[in-house]
């Protein structure tokens, strides 16, 4: 497979991950925080979440289920959730909340994210594995 082929699948997948990053995103950070009143990042934690579970379940079960072509794991691993997830987003808020004199809510936010994060992992491994 050529570079530019390659970079179409990759650039496709980013193209369709981004936005749902962002529609899903805004969608569940506004829901949340009408329900709970306390102005914390839930759409990024949900998307990065829900995006390592699903990558790490999209790669074990695609080794073991199914023989997808290069192209269609460049489209979906690479692209789609190298998009879907973002940790330059997660960075960003983190250190907002700190610099605004939110400590607890930007420290409980890196340790929420890490800790769900590799949970998503192990879940979607031992999800996938079975």
């Amino acid at each position: 497979m050529q570079i530019f082929e390659q970079m179409l699948f990759v650039g496709t997948g980013g193209f369709l991950g981004a936005n749902a990053r962002y529609i899903l995103s805004e969608w569940i950070a506004v829901r949340i925080e009408n329900l709970t009143g306390y102005p914390f990042p839930y759409g990024t934690v949900f998307v990065n979440v829900i995006g390592s579970f699903l990558l790490a379940f999209f790669g074990v079960w695609v080794g073991k289920q199914i023989n997808l072509p290069d192209n269609a794991r460049l489209l979906v691993a690479t692209g789609f959730f190298g998009a879907f997830t973002t940790f330059s987003t997660y960075a960003n808020e983190s250190i907002n909340l700190i610099r605004d004199g939110n400590w607890f809510t930007g420290i409980g936010n890196i340790m929420l994210m890490n800790v769900l994060c590799l949970i998503g992992v192990m879940a979607g491994l031992w999800i996938a594995s079975r």
